[in-house]
Parts: structure tokens; C-alpha cells; sequence
């Protein structure tokens, strides 16, 4: 039986690399336009115009990438993904934000995101949109906006939704629901004390409050299964055979929703697992698709 097991983990461990490298086989979409919405040189929005030709304006999707908060994973590797939903009709804008520094962190890795700069970036940059749409990418219906995010970007994805919940006194909360039709999180780092648990990243959920001596303290402003209920519909897609986010992440985090009253739709897809759920060549990216298109439209 060890035996089964450890060819089971290598196995896994072989599925999930050449899922990687399909996934990030694809070349970077160059944007229609980008703006920025603060000083930093991450601070900035890519804008990807509807590839088909429609009279109404298109349903915005905002994405945000995922990496693990750390500073070597930025917003390109998202852009095939950005313009398969081009493609489909969307209006999108691909959010950057800083992440971890180049500094290693315990453990010889890079750090994982910033405390407080990588939520300062997400909170301003959605609050930047409206103007910058409509600038930017006037094709954009920003009154039908849905949100989606991978993994790290799932989680600040459903932050994201959250933030009329946070503490009074937060200086990312607003004093009412943001107006989303909603938010599709793809393997998302959705519950923090469960991604703790199965060590998700090495550490990263750790890391991206400043370490243990903050976690506890710090979730109540970080942690999207401490938010809720958001009021917000919300879907998550996740693959079954996911070992950089198990599914029991996912599973976490919706059933904290059902204790809060909620209900979270969660989509298990078999024989899928981290990295087919962006890549626009994999089935599982059209089913997050018409997840979105489900919300948007």
C-alpha cells in the first residue's frame, strides 16, 4: 500500500506539471489598451476589447491572476486565458498588483504577497474601474461586471466581493455591496485557515499576512470564508485531481458560506486539476466560461 500510494503521488505530481505546461505553452495577448491606477509600476489594468461584434455593450469581466501572491507570477501568464473570453464576447480587465518581494522567505522560496500593499492594490484598483472603463474600454458594461480569479487570484477575487463586510475601521471596506453580478473563483484560496492546514504554496497564506505571529489576528481582514455573507452570487470551479489547491479548499469555503446562509455554487470537474481551468485549450476553460457568461449575461 506505501508503495500504491507514492506512485500515486508521482503520477500525480507528473499530471499536474505537463498541466502546467500546456497551460503556460500559450503565447502572452498583448492588451488594447492599459492604464494605470496608482504610481507603482504594478499598479496597472490591461484592457482587452470584445473580439465579436455586438451592438449592446459587452459584460466586463475583471480578472486577477493567481501565483501564490509572489512576485515572480504576474498578469501575463493570464493574458490566453483574458483572451479566450475576448473572444467569447467579453469585455475584460486583467488586474496587476504587488506581490511578494524577491526576498526569500523562510523556507529559501520568494515571499508571498504584502502586507498591507497587495489588499491596498486590489481595493484601488476596483475602485479606479468605473473611470477607467470608460476611458479605456468603453465597449464595457461595467453595470454587468463579474469577477473571476485563479487560485491566489480567487481568493483576492472573492476579497474582492467582500469588502462591505470587512471590519469598521478597515481601510478597504465600502459601506455597501460593490455592484458585481457576481464572482467565478478558479481553485481559489478561498478559506486561509484551511489553506494553512494543507500547507497550500508552501506557506504562502502564511506569508501574505506576515507570518504566524499575524495570522490569527489578521484574518478577519484577509480571509474571504471570514467574510460572509457577501450577498453576492458566487461560483467556484474547481478540479478534483487540484494538488496546488485541494479541493478541500474549495469545499471549506462554501461550507462556511452555508453556515453564514449563503449558498456557494461549487463545480467539480473530474480528471481536472490546477492549471486546465485558464487554459484555453483545455475543455474545463470552457466551463468556466459558461460559468461567467451564466452571471453576466
Amino acid at each position: 500500500m506505501p508503495d500504491d500510494a507514492a506512485a500515486a503521488r508521482v503520477a500525480a505530481v507528473e499530471a499536474d506539471a505537463a498541466e502546467a505546461d500546456a497551460a503556460f505553452s500559450h503565447p502572452a495577448v498583448p492588451p488594447d489598451a492599459t492604464a494605470a491606477y496608482g504610481e507603482h509600476p504594478d499598479q496597472v489594468v490591461d484592457f482587452y476589447g470584445p473580439r465579436i461584434a455586438t451592438e449592446a455593450p459587452a459584460p466586463l469581466v475583471v480578472a486577477l491572476h493567481g501565483g501564490a501572491w509572489r512576485a515572480p507570477y504576474d498578469r501575463q501568464h493570464l493574458t490566453p486565458f483574458v483572451d479566450f473570453l475576448a473572444r467569447r464576447g467579453f469585455a475584460v480587465a486583467n488586474v496587476e498588483y504587488r506581490r511578494g518581494s524577491s526576498i526569500p522567505a523562510q523556507g529559501g522560496g520568494p515571499a508571498a504577497g504584502r502586507w498591507p500593499e497587495t489588499f491596498d492594490d486590489v481595493a484601488a484598483a476596483f475602485d479606479a474601474l468605473p473611470a477607467l472603463v470608460a476611458e479605456f474600454l468603453p465597449s464595457a458594461d461595467i453595470r454587468r461586471t463579474v469577477v473571476t480569479g485563479h487560485s491566489a487570484g480567487g481568493h483576492l477575487a472573492l476579497w474582492a466581493a467582500s469588502r462591505h463586510v470587512l471590519p469598521t475601521g478597515s481601510p478597504w471596506r465600502i459601506d455597501r455591496p460593490a455592484p458585481f453580478r457576481g464572482v467565478v473563483a478558479l481553485a481559489p484560496i478561498a478559506d486561509l485557515r484551511a489553506a494553512r492546514e494543507l500547507d497550500v504554496c508552501s506557506d504562502a497564506p502564511v506569508q501574505l499576512l506576515g507570518g504566524e505571529g499575524k495570522f490569527d489576528e489578521r484574518l478577519a481582514h484577509a480571509d474571504p470564508a471570514a467574510l460572509l455573507p457577501t450577498g453576492i452570487a458566487t461560483a467556484i470551479v474547481q478540479g478534483r485531481t487540484d494538488i496546488v489547491v485541494p479541493q478541500a479548499v474549495s469545499e471549506a469555503y462554501a461550507d462556511a458560506a452555508a453556515k453564514a446562509g449563503e449558498v456557494v455554487g461549487v463545480t467539480l470537474l473530474e480528471d481536472v486539476g490546477h492549471f486546465p481551468l485558464i487554459d484555453p485549450a483545455a475543455d474545463a476553460c470552457a466551463v468556466v466560461a459558461e460559468e461567467i457568461a451564466q452571471l453576466a449575461f
